[in-house]
């Protein structure tokens, strides 16, 4: 495609101000660095929240407080919250931003298709979780961020469509470079890329160093990007220098117009993912 779009990933849990004092931790720095890349330009984001200590929350609330700050300037943007597993194990916790509603509603959740280990911690995601995380998802008309962190990871999705949880068009994030996960390399990203089902949306994102090379690639190929501090927070692969949030979507505009694209618009994605219109409609189209 021609039209790139920018899935833009601020927080994340891992990074915290020992590590970098760029990262935004709070709800309102959360929104203001937003705010700033909306400016920039960006086509969704991808949000975590952390509690007053900096710790990863699944607090409904801190949900709440994030998305009404963006959305009183940003109506339109998409927004996509996390599900993630990695402190929390419970359905109950895992899903319970889901039943934000009304203006806070999230557009999309994260939903991880498969257990796996980071270098220093595992994401569980036993099949019957990943399957009430979907269908609560259903039930309440968010639709799912599908994460695939390696190839098998991609044959969850028609087993999910053929349970009737998962719908086309899909929007699947490749997230590639962890440890225990597919790498930043071309074979394993084509094949990945391959097995995708059809009418996906596919974006590429990477951990460390390896961010930029997928990105990159993306951009060269008209796949999507997924870039932020949530996986990467230096600028430069010999890590002397810290990036921000804003130059790292900086260089991505970069390479777009490097490679004569455009970024894809949230109202065009909106379209392809058979969303709502924003502006005080949100979730999936029904």
């Amino acid at each position: 495609m021609d039209k790139i779009i920018i899935n833009f990933t601020p927080t994340g849990m891992i990074p915290t101000k020992a590590d970098t004092p760029h990262v935004p931790i709070s709800p309102q720095e959360i929104i203001d660095e937003v705010y700033q890349a909306v400016k920039l330009g960006i086509t969704m984001v991808h949000l975590h929240a952390r509690d007053e200590a900096g710790v990863p929350s699944s607090d409904k609330a801190l949900y709440a407080q994030i998305i009404r700050g963006i959305r009183q300037f940003a109506p339109e943007l998409i927004l996509c919250v996390s599900t993630s597993g990695r402190l929390v194990t419970s359905l109950e916790a895992r899903s319970d931003v889901l039943n934000l509603e009304g203006d806070l509603k999230p557009d999309m959740a994260s939903l991880t298709l498969s257990s796996l280990n980071f270098n220093k911690q595992a994401s569980l995601n036993a099949p019957d979780m990943v399957m009430g995380l979907a269908k609560i998802m259903q039930e309440k008309g968010i639709k799912p961020e599908l994460e695939a962190f390696d190839l098998g990871m991609l044959n969850v999705i028609p087993y999910l469509a053929k349970k009737g949880v998962v719908e086309p068009p899909y929007y699947v994030n490749l997230i590639l470079g962890n440890i225990a996960s597919a790498q930043a390399d071309l074979l394993p990203i084509g094949v990945m890329v391959h097995s995708a089902p059809p009418q996906s949306l596919i974006s590429l994102g990477a951990v460390g160093n390896d961010q930029l090379k997928a990105n990159s690639l993306a951009i060269a190929m008209g796949y999507g990007v997924r870039v932020g501090l949530e996986d990467n927070y230096w600028f430069d692969p010999q890590r002397t220098i810290l990036a921000t949030n804003l130059s790292l979507l900086e260089r991505i505009h970069t390479l777009i117009t490097a490679n004569q694209k455009t970024m894809m618009s949230s109202a065009e994605l909106r379209q392809h993912l058979n969303l709502l219109p924003g502006h005080g409609h949100y979730g999936k189209a029904r």
